[in-house]
């Protein structure tokens, strides 16, 4: 299945007061991992970036005068969202700024319904817990994936591709950890005709020569009189010794 996880930083927080997209990123997934395929833009917002803004994600005025326009990638970003289902932190959040910017284009905006929330799922899986990005990253330990969260609350710590590949990784974890992505790539493995690696694990030979018992004849003769106090249909008497 394919989805696509995506994160904007903006101007603020409010498109219908006049706040723009300044940087948007997706990163795709099949099966819920990751590709490897990316679309990553930072854009002219054609406005000033306030300074406490800009303390977040770093991404001043001056940086982006000469980016493009939201109008000059809608096409490219259409074809690579193309009919995926969209994931995002705080969705309506992200779906309220891109569906301003498609609007402002004269193009449809897109339905809630095609959105998954990770923070609701977040919300309903750890009820009473942090549940921002940076909380779930930590709970995930995303250090391990070399994701460096020392640096986040300090200037520009913030920004969209990172934060893109940031949720890809808890959303897997969301949706059940390592172990489905296994289940995908196992069931990927079984419908492929491709040749099948050799299993990691083999068996053994038999010994030639059978490990000495390490009973006493002591314990021999208890297990024997136990096993005749349970009667003739005692599940013992039905095994064959080894």
């Amino acid at each position: 299945m394919r989805e696509i996880v995506l994160d904007t930083e903006t101007t603020g927080r409010d498109p219908q007061t006049g706040d723009r997209i300044v940087e948007l990123a997706c990163v795709e997934l099949i099966d819920l991992v990751p590709t490897g395929r990316h679309f990553h833009r930072y854009l002219n917002p054609e406005r000033d970036v306030p300074e406490e803004v800009v303390r977040i994600h770093g991404l001043t005025g001056a940086f982006l005068a000469d980016k493009p326009l939201f109008s000059a990638i809608l096409e490219e970003l259409l074809d690579f969202l193309a009919d995926a289902p969209l994931v995002a932190h705080n969705a309506e959040f992200d779906r309220g700024f891109i569906n301003a910017e498609l609007l402002r284009c004269g193009a449809l905006a897109l339905p809630t319904d095609r959105f998954v929330d990770t923070l609701a799922i977040a919300r309903a899986k750890f009820r009473g817990a942090a549940n921002s990005l940076d909380a779930l990253a930590r709970r995930f330990m995303l250090e391990r994936d070399g994701f460096d969260l020392s640096t986040r609350k300090g200037p520009g710590g913030h920004g969209a591709l990172i934060d893109s590949k940031m949720l890809a990784r808890i959303y897997l974890e969301l949706r059940g950890g390592r172990e489905q992505a296994l289940v995908f790539e196992e069931a990927r493995e079984i419908a492929s005709d491709a040749p099948r690696a050799a299993p990691v694990f083999v068996a053994r030979p038999a010994r030639p020569k059978p490990l000495a018992p390490l009973l006493t004849p002591e314990e021999e003769a208890a297990h024997a009189a136990l096993v005749a106090d349970l009667g003739p249909g005692a599940l013992w008497l039905r095994t064959a010794p080894i």
